[in-house]
């Protein structure tokens, strides 16, 4: 089964660091461009990170600076560091891949940062 499958949400104060984790089963990731996307409340879904097969990564400019893609292959793990962690970063974190012309999403995990 091809599923993506996201951990590591969780509550924290603004300027504390999180890091997510995107499993990948069943596709080899280090073969796609993965992304993060998060969805605020109340507004859509935003593309804000990408890692391509190559191994270059590109990120929204709100985020730049403060969050880091990397990607174990060894493991099909793909990650996303957050640092210096504001309040509007409260949202929905999902990881994406296009594979075989369809999205794949996982489930998403919750991210709260308090001021």
């Amino acid at each position: 089964q091809v599923q993506l499958v996201e951990s590591g949400g969780g509550s924290v104060q603004a300027g504390g660091s999180l890091q997510l984790s995107c499993s990948a089963s069943g596709i080899n990731i280090s073969h796609y461009t993965m992304h993060w996307y998060r969805q605020r409340p109340d507004s859509q879904r935003e593309l804000f990170a990408n890692i391509f097969s190559d191994g270059a990564t590109n990120y929204l400019d709100s985020v730049k600076g403060r969050f880091t893609v990397s990607r174990d292959n060894a493991k099909n793990v793909m990650y996303l560091q957050m640092n210096s962690l504001k309040p509007e970063d409260t949202a929905v974190y999902y990881c994406n891949t296009v594979y075989i012309s369809r999205d794949l999403w996982g489930q998403g995990t919750q991210v709260t940062v308090s001021s």
